[in-house]
């Protein structure tokens, strides 16, 4: 019985060491605990980010200038053809019967021309015919005339003969100006001859456009029409193919944001993956920034054009690819993870809190002075070449000697979305404790429990939503 009631005392005393351990280090006020990370010293790379599809970078469309039906088809998908080749046929029976009626058309104006100039020459006789009968009436009223002088005649005779001259003469105008006509009517028969040939020439093309020929060299990558069917040219001419030029020279058109945009510039190094083939990275180059803005759902875009060389025809066209620009290459810098450029511990606040006002309203007060009504002449400035957080300021928390966090003000450079830049300037040296910003230094990317929190306070990051209870 008493030895059950010393192991009843001993139980005690341990339970009650135990509480008085717990229960000073619950209500003991302790200060916070941090997750960090080490500022490391490294090659840094800024790049944008898109997708984008992949195309030839030379294709034709080919269509058909007449309408009919397929009646042969000669190429299929994939299949190699060469400039001038013959690769459908529409049914050419109605282009040939219009070729023919054409061409008789043509024989038939030909053949009025040849009256025409057979009516001139039989008008031509008639004009010579009035001009020597004329030039007999003339003489003869001379004569006349002389006669009338020396009173060998009467004056009714030399009248009779005068008025004949005349009317001979007026003969010859008439048949001149029929001649004239007959004239002019060969050189109407002529231009409708002219006419009719054209009206032959274009009856022969369309008969020629039956015969679709390939434009250029190249591969046949899409095939619209089959055997049978009935293409329509009317407005604009049907898609019959699509023929890629060269299959190993390829280009990824992207979709770049309007944010991004002016770090792009022709010539820079990308990188692209596709689905098609894993763990296989594709390099190219910028080779085109095209203007033209493209709006959908209010997001608007330019379309950046990525050359790559494609020996063995691999990459398919259409395929999409996920496209890497990369715009900034840093070789050793310091680095600092973007997550500690997000943290905000309440009541650690940089020192030099006056230096950092002052020198935002400095700031503010040169963006008014650039933005001033009346200074028209002023422009924007422009952004660096550096990237969008190029020279842009944040804080950092970085752990001291004494396992406290100091906040600091500084300047942040280029980013790779994973780390940024830390740009150490004069304006950051002169914080106290500056010389903590260094390589292998503790920032603090997240608080794992607020300072002072109660005891029994659930361990949670910056931003994370409570727990619901269960």
């Amino acid at each position: 019985m008493k030895f059950n009631r010393w192991w009843g005392v001993a139980g005690v005393v341990i339970a009650a060491s135990a509480g008085a351990v717990w229960w000073s280090q619950q209500g003991d006020p302790i200060d916070a605990a941090y997750k960090t990370a080490k500022l490391e010293r490294g090659p840094l790379l800024a790049a944008v980010s898109s997708s984008g599809t992949v195309n030839p970078v030379r294709q034709v469309t080919v269509g058909s200038q007449v309408s009919g039906q397929i009646k042969e088809m000669l190429v299929d998908f994939n299949s190699e053809v060469r400039q001038g080749q013959v690769i459908a046929r529409i049914d050419p029976q109605v282009f040939t019967y219009r070729v023919n009626q054409a061409t008789a058309d043509l024989d038939a104006v030909r053949a009025s021309v040849l009256n025409a100039q057979a009516n001139v020459g039989a008008v031509s006789a008639s004009v010579s015919r009035a001009r020597l009968d004329a030039d007999n009436a003339q003489r003869d009223r001379l004569r006349k005339q002389d006669l009338l002088e020396r009173q060998f005649i009467s004056q009714a005779d030399f009248e009779t003969s005068r008025n004949a001259a005349g009317t001979l003469a007026e003969a010859l105008k008439v048949a001149l100006a029929q001649l004239e006509v007959a004239r002019a009517q060969v050189v109407a028969a002529q231009a409708v001859v002219r006419q009719r040939e054209a009206s032959l020439a274009q009856a022969r093309v369309d008969l020629e456009h039956t015969e679709i020929r390939s434009p250029v060299d190249g591969v046949v990558i899409k095939r619209s029409v089959d055997v049978g069917q009935t293409v329509a040219a009317s407005l604009q001419a049907p898609e019959l193919f699509v023929i890629a030029r060269d299959l190993s020279d390829m280009q990824v058109e992207a979709a770049i944001d309007e944010a991004d945009i002016a770090r792009v510039r022709v010539d820079q190094k990308v990188t692209f993956t596709i689905d098609a083939f894993p763990g296989r990275s594709f390099e190219g180059r910028v080779g085109q920034i095209r203007k033209a803005a493209v709006s959908a759902q209010n997001v608007v875009t330019y379309t950046v054009v990525v050359a790559f060389a494609n020996p063995n025809a691999a990459v398919l066209p259409g395929m999409t690819a996920n496209v890497r620009i990369v715009t900034e290459v840093r070789d050793s810098v310091l680095k600092v993870p973007n997550a500690a450029l997000r943290v905000r511990l309440p009541g650690v606040e940089p020192v030099d809190v006056a230096a950092s006002a002052a020198s935002g309203a400095s700031a503010a007060a040169e963006t008014h002075r650039r933005t001033e009504p009346g200074d028209a002449d002023q422009k924007p400035r422009q952004r660096p070449e550096g990237g969008a957080r190029s020279g842009t300021r944040g804080r950092i928390h970085i752990l001291g000697p004494d396992g406290k966090p100091r906040a600091f003000f500084v300047r942040l450079g280029v980013t790779d979305g994973l780390s940024t830049e830390l740009l150490i300037g004069p304006g950051t040296a002169r914080q106290p404790d500056a010389d903590l910003i260094k390589e292998g230094a503790d920032v603090v990317i997240a608080a794992t429990k607020p300072a002072g929190a109660p005891p029994g306070a659930a361990r949670t990051a910056p931003g994370a939503a409570p727990r619901a209870p269960f």
